[in-house]
């Protein structure tokens, strides 16, 4: 194990913007990463783990311990003549890209995660805010997550129900955040299985092949399907594209109970308007944060000096050339004030903040 310092953060995330590390390490083995958390542990300093950076913003001030890089590999690959329609388990190291495996996972013709093709990132940061996009999230076929405890000092498997899956979170950014890093994910797909269509730009996509009923979409075309949609949002790493230089969707889709929701839409047919929602869990819904960002007016494009929005997809805030992390966070600011202002609804931020104050976010 080999401990650097006064580590660049920036290049190592997509938005590209924050300071530097006081300590750095890349880690490839679990007994590595067991050593370093007992470096910081007897340092006292403090810790955080980064994937691939795609989702996250890190402060200009950057981050004053260690930062952990997992880069855990290998994929176990399932058993070449297992029947279609039986279940399969793949074991994938945290550090694998995440598209890696959904492109691995497809040509072993399993179905489960199609829909998350081109997401980018490792597969450890995946369980943390339980992935999601186009009718599926990582949730749907986590078996297991196998992870360094830090409070026993222990290597444990935490099975589906103990990690808390919910949109878009789980006990790794709620109950038991800091605890533990991720060091495996264990998945549970299925070899045969038909892709999943539920989202409407891909029923749109394949809409002629699903009114004819002729052959339906291959796991492969869903996945280049995904790619091709995730492309002209800017949700696609693109190299030199300006749009791609971002955190991915900044805002959480706001989950409204009954109340609140009518309240929402009586706002928006007083403007003749009707916002676009969906059924969310316990009879709630589930409304389009892009939508309330365009509606407060915060346009595809929108540029706030070295900050902006991207010019492919309202949620998506994008570091325009030489930006830092308060602009991000000063656009930020600016578009909560300007939805809650015009809709009554606080965004919740999606992307993790690294070495801010703790109220800065």
């Amino acid at each position: 194990m080999t401990i650097q310092e006064n580590v660049p953060l920036a290049p190592l995330t997509t938005l590209q913007v924050g300071g530097a590390a006081r300590y750095y390490a890349e880690l490839r083995r679990e007994d590595e990463v067991r050593e370093a958390a007992q470096f910081a542990t007897r340092r006292d300093l403090p810790l955080f783990v980064l994937g691939g950076g795609s989702n996250l913003v890190i402060a200009d001030s950057g981050w004053p311990g260690l930062v952990l890089k997992i880069a855990i590999g290998g994929i176990t690959c399932p058993r070449p003549n297992d029947a279609p329609g039986n279940a399969v388990l793949f074991s994938v190291g945290a550090g694998v890209n995440w598209d890696d495996f959904v492109a691995h996972a497809v040509v072993q013709n399993c179905a489960g995660v199609e829909c998350l093709s081109g997401i980018p990132g490792s597969v450890g940061g995946t369980p943390v805010q339980n992935v999601g996009a186009y009718g599926q999230e990582v949730a749907d076929t986590i078996e297991s997550v196998r992870a360094l405890d830090l409070k026993d000092d222990r290597i444990v498997v935490l099975p589906k129900p103990a990690c808390g899956f919910r949109y878009r979170s789980s006990i790794f950014n709620g109950a038991a955040r800091g605890r533990y890093i991720i060091l495996q994910v264990n998945f549970r797909l299925r070899r045969g299985g038909a892709p999943s269509l539920k989202y409407a730009d891909l029923q749109k996509h394949f809409a002629e092949r699903l009114v004819q009923e002729t052959t339906p979409p291959s796991l492969a075309e869903t996945r280049e399907a995904v790619r091709a949609i995730r492309r002209t949002k800017g949700m696609l790493i693109v190299r030199g594209d300006d749009d791609c230089r971002s955190a991915g969707s900044f805002f959480k889709n706001p989950v409204l109970g009954e109340g609140q929701f009518q309240d929402l839409a009586a706002r928006a047919a007083s403007k003749a308007l009707e916002i676009p929602s969906y059924p969310a869990l316990d009879a709630q819904h589930k409304v389009s944060a892009a939508w309330l960002v365009e509606h407060s007016g915060f346009s595809k494009g929108y540029a706030a000096g070295a900050a902006g929005i991207s010019h492919k997809h309202a949620l998506a805030l994008i570091n325009r050339g030489d930006a830092k992390a308060n602009d991000i966070i000063g656009l930020k600011d600016a578009i909560q004030r300007g939805v809650q202002d015009a809709w009554g609804i606080l965004l919740e931020p999606e992307p993790v903040f690294v070495g801010f104050d703790v109220n800065a976010p």
